[in-house]
C-alpha cells in the first residue's frame, strides 16, 4: 500500500503542472477565438477560473510531494494516537 502512495504522490506531482498548463492553453484558445464582442467577457470567465485552479493545482503538488516522501505511511487510527 506505501508503494502505490508513493507512486500517486509522484503522479500528483506531475498531473499538477500538467492541468496549469493544460487550462492556460484552453484560455489562450477559447480567447483568441471569441469574437470582439464577448472577448472581455471570455478574458474575465479564464482569469476567474486560473485564479480559483491555481490554488488547487499547488495544494495537489504539496499532497504529491508529502506522499512521495512518505509522510502518509502511518496514519494515526485514532485521535489518542496523535
Amino acid at each position: 500500500m506505501n508503494a502505490i502512495k508513493k507512486f500517486s504522490g509522484y503522479l500528483w506531482m506531475l498531473m499538477a503542472p500538467l492541468l496549469i498548463l493544460f487550462l492556460l492553453y484552453e484560455a489562450n484558445e477559447k480567447i483568441s477565438h471569441a469574437s470582439a464582442a464577448v472577448q472581455s467577457n471570455v478574458i474575465l470567465q479564464w482569469v476567474i477560473i486560473l485564479l480559483v485552479f491555481t490554488p488547487i493545482c499547488i495544494g495537489f503538488f504539496i499532497f504529491g510531494k508529502y506522499a512521495s516522501k512518505g509522510e502518509y505511511n502511518q496514519l494515526p487510527g485514532s485521535s489518542e494516537e496523535l
